[in-house]
């Protein structure tokens, strides 16, 4: 056995199975034999006894037929065919599982923007809603045999690296985000969590230390081993996944392709099983860990980690450490032979069918449809008016101003006068582009120019190729120029890692040639990952900068929204903008903390220690702020333990040790949003000590002139505490300082933690060698 597919999202290698998959599918009967008679169908039994009881009637046959991500159909269980394989990371998304009509209903879905750009709102309720749409549009699609009922979403590894191609599928770089940003999404795509039913299961991925795709090196993310030290393992690459599992409840994890400190991730128990199922307790019976596709062939594989010499070995090895379902064929092709090996396979081959199939009962499937709401919904809940201004406003909520010379923006259009614009750049007239990687077909997509030509009083003058004389002779003939390009998924996406952040040779000419023509200039950088925008900050030949990320379907309405000043930004960079140098170390070096012996710099905004171009939280108005915080005062850390348990906290990392009062008042002219960042720094707990540490964020609305309004920001244990050696979690005395906003100077004050360290959280035993 040594597959790897040239592109595992190729679904070329699952023909055998596209054919049965792309039909409409059915929903259990339980009203009716041989599926009424069976336990699954008892409702007054619990999850787990009702799999259980579907499992005990299976053949062996049919069991290991329903260990992949594609569970056949059982004539004789009366058992229809289910598909994991649903992708949902802004909408529902081309994938296996979804099977999307040529045209009339269910031929689309509402895209919304990628996730960073999401993310760069910082506004929880807002991810919330969105998720709520995506899992209310994969009902309607599932309902009616179109798409299964779990999401491969959300993507929760850290955009660590600005070279990574898939960072856009994420919420940024900083854990304590990513970690916000799951618990909405989680909880929009699965529903309350006191209900008796999920509305769709979620799925985290990929566990973990997966941020490389491929290299100039040729490694690639199939043979990659990731060194991280048991700190970064515990403070950065894991804690996103302790969110999901331990305070989320999501449904289902993903495995990664790559290996860490030598084992690959689909078949490391001590994450899956020690870590996961035993220390962070999510061991649910209706839960369950799939593979990445192809993740278990890269186990044996030679072009992969070369790890086991056979294929039963590799089902072993994986099954036992708690992979319970698989997107390839390593289990279905093995498992006969692997049983005659190891008869006791089978018990391990049941408890995941039992946790696969408990799911698929707590998402009520073998339910009354009567008594499932969920089951209710049609194709008349996709696309709907809402949707499409939820869209709208996710793209306006997160695009981004980075650069606004002499109040350039927004554009004032008097009346009976007509603005003369000229539009260029690759972006300048963008469709599909606009929704990025993991997007299905949008009922739409309104494009920069389509929206820029319904301006009133706006005459567009589009240039949609990038000849550089027929550019510029558009930009001398009218008052402004926009510019609207940057990157996209042909640079940065799923196997296609970048090698540099700056931007290219003919774009640094043509906007350097625009630059000197004394106009009016604005560019909108579009893409997930940045690029070095020095040069053009730098510029007073650039009038502003906008980064407007993948803003999906209603992308070119919300560049003009902001544009034109009906929305004023209030997004903020989930990532630093780091200088095109940045990329001289290599990117498999995993840890953050700075390394002469390297090259490493220290990654991300609380460990680099050059100058970044823009830093992360970075993001400017159109009107003014004037921002103050109370202070907190002396906290006893021993009190502050013991009054954290006595309140019940089960996880003392999740009690607060109270809420930050950040007044903010609007000292400008112009209605907007504000997002109140708070960072905390100090030299408490192990040598190095962070720059500063993201610890609470919250975006007030609608602040209009001479008003002001109070965020109340809070801030718990977790994100005070610093992690050791050993991966504990422990709360240090020190003095803290507290600053909001990205400029330490804008609103600050110290408070103090006094007595003994305090451990929040230790970690199980980890004797793999760490690298040194």
């Amino acid at each position: 056995m040594d597959l790897i597919p040239p592109l595992v999202t190729d679904f070329q290698w699952f023909a055998p199975i596209l054919l049965e998959s792309g039909a409409i599918r059915a929903l259990p009967d339980c009203t009716v034999p041989p599926l009424s008679l069976n336990g699954i169908c008892d409702a007054s039994k619990s999850p787990y006894e009702r799999a259980a009881a579907l499992v005990s009637e299976m053949t062996i046959e049919q069991k290991y037929n329903n260990t992949m991500f594609y569970l056949s159909s059982e004539d004789n269980l009366g058992l229809p065919q289910f598909t994991l394989w649903n992708e949902g990371l802004h909408g529902v998304a081309t994938s296996l599982g979804v099977n999307y009509s040529q045209q009339g209903d269910y031929s689309y879905a509402t895209s919304f923007p990628m996730p960073i750009l999401t993310s760069a709102a910082f506004d929880d309720d807002l991810v919330h809603s969105v998720a709520e749409v995506i899992s209310t549009e994969l009902r309607a699609f599932s309902n009616a045999g179109h798409a299964g009922f779990d999401i491969w979403a959300p993507n929760v590894n850290p955009f660590r690296d600005p070279r990574w191609g898939r960072g856009p599928e994420t919420p940024g770089e900083d854990v304590f985000r990513i970690s916000q940003y799951a618990t909405a999404y989680i909880s929009g795509i699965q529903g309350p969590a006191d209900s008796p039913f999920k509305k769709a299961v979620a799925t985290c991925k990929h566990v973990a230390g997966y941020d490389v795709e491929d290299t100039p090196n040729n490694i690639t993310r199939y043979s990659f081993d990731a060194k991280i030290s048991i700190q970064d393992l515990a403070d950065y690459y894991l804690r996103p996944f302790e969110t999901c599992t331990r305070d989320a409840g999501v449904g289902s994890l993903m495995c990664s392709y790559n290996s860490v400190n030598g084992i690959p991730q689909c078949a490391d128990g001590w994450v899956q099983q020690d870590l996961i199922r035993d220390h962070w307790k999510w061991n649910k019976t209706t839960e369950y860990i799939t593979s990445d596709c192809f993740a278990i062939d890269v186990i044996q594989a030679a072009a992969g980690h070369h790890w086991t010499k056979t294929g039963e070995e590799t089902l072993s090895k994986a099954l036992k450490a708690g992979t319970d379902s698989e997107c390839g064929f390593v289990y279905r092709t093995f498992w006969p032979t692997a049983m005659e090996q190891d008869p006791g396979l089978e018990s391990y081959m049941d408890l995941s069918l039992k946790r696969v199939y408990a799911s698929f009962v707590g998402l009520g499937l073998f339910d009354a449809p009567e008594s499932q709401p969920y089951r209710q919904i049609t194709f008349d809940a996709v696309n709907t008016p809402e949707t499409q201004k939820l869209a709208r406003k996710a793209a306006t909520s997160g695009i981004t101003l980075l650069k606004n010379l002499k109040e350039t923006l927004p554009f004032q259009v008097q009346s009976g006068k007509e603005l003369s614009v000229a539009l260029v750049g690759d972006w300048a007239n963008a469709t599909v582009q606009l929704t990025g990687g993991y997007a299905g077909p949008a009922p739409y997509y309104i494009s920069p120019l389509d929206a820029l030509s319904n301006e009133t009083g706006v005459k567009v003058s589009p240039v949609l190729t990038l000849d550089h004389q027929d550019v510029l002779d558009a930009a001398k003939a009218n008052d402004v120029v926009i510019y609207i390009g940057g990157i996209d998924q042909s640079i940065e996406a799923e196997q296609m890692d970048r090698r540099t952040i700056a931007w290219n040779e003919t774009q640094v000419d043509l906007i350097g040639s625009i630059a000197q023509l004394n106009k009016t200039f604005i560019l909108v950088q579009t893409g997930g990952g940045q690029l070095d925008d020095s040069a053009w900050l730098n510029s007073n030949g650039v009038s502003a900068i906008v980064w407007a990320g993948y803003p999906g379907q209603e992308g070119g309405a919300a560049i003009a929204d902001v544009l034109f000043g009906r929305v004023a930004p209030a997004g903020r960079l989930p990532v630093t903008q780091y200088p095109a140098s940045y990329t001289a170390f290599p990117q498999t070096v995993m840890g953050l903390r700075p390394d002469p012996a390297t090259g490493n710099l220290g990654q991300t905004y609380k460990w680099y220690t050059g100058k970044p171009v823009l830093p992360f939280g970075h993001g400017l108005h159109y009107t003014s702020f004037g921002v103050s915080v109370q202070s907190f005062g002396t906290f006893d850390i021993p009190s502050v333990v013991k009054e954290c348990g006595d309140l019940g906290y089960g996880y003392l990392d999740q009690c607060p040790l109270g809420s930050l009062n950040v007044k903010v008042t609007n000292t400008g002219k112009v209605k907007s949003d504000y997002v109140a960042l708070a960072f905390a720094s100090g030299s408490y707990g192990p040598a190095p000590h962070p720059n500063k540490s993201l610890i609470g964020y919250q975006r007030l609305f609608d602040i209009e002139p001479g008003q002001d309004k109070t965020a109340q920001v809070q801030v718990k244990l977790a994100q005070l505490a610093r992690f050791d050696n050993d991966g504990n979690r422990i709360l240090y005395p020190g003095t803290y300082r507290v600053a909001i906003d990205t400029d330490p100077e804008k609103a600050s004050f110290e408070f103090t933690l006094t007595g003994e360290q305090a451990i929040l959280e230790s970690w199980p035993k980890y004797d793999r060698l760490a690298p040194q």
